[in-house]
């Protein structure tokens, strides 16, 4: 019973260390392609925009800054006070970039951008593209 809690202890100090990076005013983040209703073909490119934010990898403190996620039908939506875990549904693209080829089987995707800050963790206010949804064909 002791070990279980020294357990929850360690957990709830990991998440009250979890601290928010402020989004600047005005940033917002979005899908330059695809467009929403898209139908594509099995592989296809992802290309991220950004406006009043500079993109750095992840690990790089520097205020006004953060890299790119790619969220993936991703329900429900990941806990956005936490640093996004990577998986299938939440592609992470901690070396800055800013484009990416997929390849996804036939079928209807929602996708959204998500921009985190050096640890992964989503700016407050958390800075996030539209949903759009495409088709691959």
């Amino acid at each position: 019973m002791k070990k279980t809690s020294l357990v929850g202890a360690a957990t709830l100090l990991a998440a009250l260390s979890v601290s928010a990076t402020p989004a600047p005013e005005g940033a917002r983040v979005y899908f330059i392609s695809p467009a929403d209703g898209e139908q594509l073909g099995a592989e296809f490119t992802v290309r991220f925009g950004l406006e009043g934010m500079g993109v750095a990898p992840a690990g790089t403190e520097q205020e006004g800054t953060g890299h790119h996620h790619l969220l993936i039908n991703a329900q429900p939506m990941p806990d956005l006070t936490m640093p996004l875990p990577a998986s299938d549904q939440v592609r992470h693209f901690g070396g800055g970039q800013t484009e990416t080829r997929l390849s996804l089987p036939p079928g209807d995707y929602r996708l959204q951008l998500v921009l985190g800050d050096a640890q992964h963790v989503p700016h407050q206010p958390p800075v996030m593209s539209e949903v759009i949804q495409v088709t691959v064909k």
